[in-house]
């Protein structure tokens, strides 16, 4: 026969916190709740597939464990919570029979849901009800009294959402995921991260918080300095040393010296920035997105600058411009791909023999 998981789990925890929040206490209140299914089995059920007092367990443990079918353990588990909800609802009003109070515990809720932003993943309301503290076994008790109260929309988690708690006069979970759908495609047809301020210009939603705390809810989205854009854009996302290089030369808008460039790392809000400065040179020799234009000094290669010699670039100008061009315009030409003293570009064009100089202060390619 099955233990009581729902009695003997649930009195060995009782030993460690009972999660007060504002005077309301979570395990308790689920303790309470549980109390009103009369049968043991349905216990079992509900305390199981919740993970109310250990791991959540699937359809089939259940099954094994209780001796009944994968396909009875889900049709108990719809029954049960079709009645506590339908509980909960009567306990919204005082003084009906078999009703089940949830009221303060779900104006706690909805309280902190409207200070990050209407709704919030599981494990952001349960560190703001838990003064930061997150654990397994409060976030399935806060999922759990969210499913069943009347004014809280439930959002499940799956390959593309985190589990979230709503406020359901501002939307169900349908409406919700709808939301966060609009906000992934908004960003992807921009082709760039956007800030919480452009994705709040661009979409029909009240204020920049819920846009947030919406955008959140997205395991197809991920943010750095509150710009967002999808897992898989290093700009937003950095995975290793070079998309943090990339990062940082991005931000700082030009040129760097590769120890700079370390030391900004070092000062930055990255996962994992303790890196040595060699390590820093080694990717960005490595890697094309980067182009050395002085001494240890690097570009984006998207930004226009280009790699090879002084007297590669200056070549590069002449071609393009195809007619003699002035030393000064050749200079300023060479500037903005390589980051040199203007002496050297000077002594480049006087003494190698691929340049001739047409006229005065004139130069173009030789035949």
């Amino acid at each position: 026969m099955a233990d009581n998981t729902a009695e003997k789990t649930a009195s060995s925890a009782s030993t460690a916190t009972t999660n007060p929040v504002a005077g309301v206490d979570i395990k308790g209140t689920v303790d309470k709740v549980l109390s009103t299914i009369e049968r043991e089995r349905e216990r079992e059920v509900i305390s199981r597939r919740y993970g109310l007092y250990g791991r959540r367990e699937t359809l089939e443990q259940i099954g094994e464990l209780l001796g009944i079918t994968r396909e009875r353990v889900r049709q108990l588990e719809k029954g049960i919570l079709i009645r506590l909800k339908l509980a909960a609802e009567r306990g919204a009003d005082q003084g009906q029979e078999n009703a089940l109070d949830l009221t303060e515990i779900e104006k706690q809720l909805i309280r902190h849901l409207h200070e990050l932003g209407r709704v919030a993943r599981v494990s952001d309301l349960t560190s703001k009800l838990e003064d930061g503290k997150v654990d397994p076994l409060s976030k399935s008790r806060i999922a759990f009294l969210a499913e069943l109260s009347p004014n809280l929309s439930l959002v499940e988690e799956n390959d593309d959402y985190h589990q979230a708690v709503g406020i359901r006069e501002h939307g169900d979970e349908k409406h919700i995921k709808t939301q966060v759908t609009d906000i992934v495609k908004t960003i992807k047809e921009n082709k760039e991260p956007l800030t919480i301020e452009q994705l709040h210009n661009k979409l029909d939603l009240q204020h920049p918080d819920h846009v947030r705390a919406l955008a959140s809810l997205s395991k197809q989205l991920a943010s750095l300095r509150d710009s967002w854009g999808l897992v898989k854009w290093p700009t937003v996302n950095p995975k290793n040393i070079r998309d943090k290089i990339y990062v940082i030369l991005a931000e700082n808008g030009k040129p760097m010296h590769f120890s700079d460039i370390a030391n900004a790392i070092k000062d930055s809000d990255f996962k994992r920035k303790n890196v040595t400065t060699q390590a820093i040179h080694n990717e960005l020799i490595k890697d094309k997105r980067f182009v050395l234009i002085g001494r240890g000094i690097y570009a984006l290669d998207e930004w226009g600058y280009q790699k090879g010699t002084v007297s590669d670039i200056i070549t590069e100008v002449l071609k393009t411009n195809k007619e003699p061009m002035h030393r000064d315009d050749i200079v300023k030409a060479v500037l903005k791909k390589r980051h040199v003293k203007e002496t050297t570009i000077l002594l480049n064009l006087q003494s190698k023999p691929q340049f001739k100089r047409v006229r005065k202060a004139t130069y173009a390619l030789a035949e």
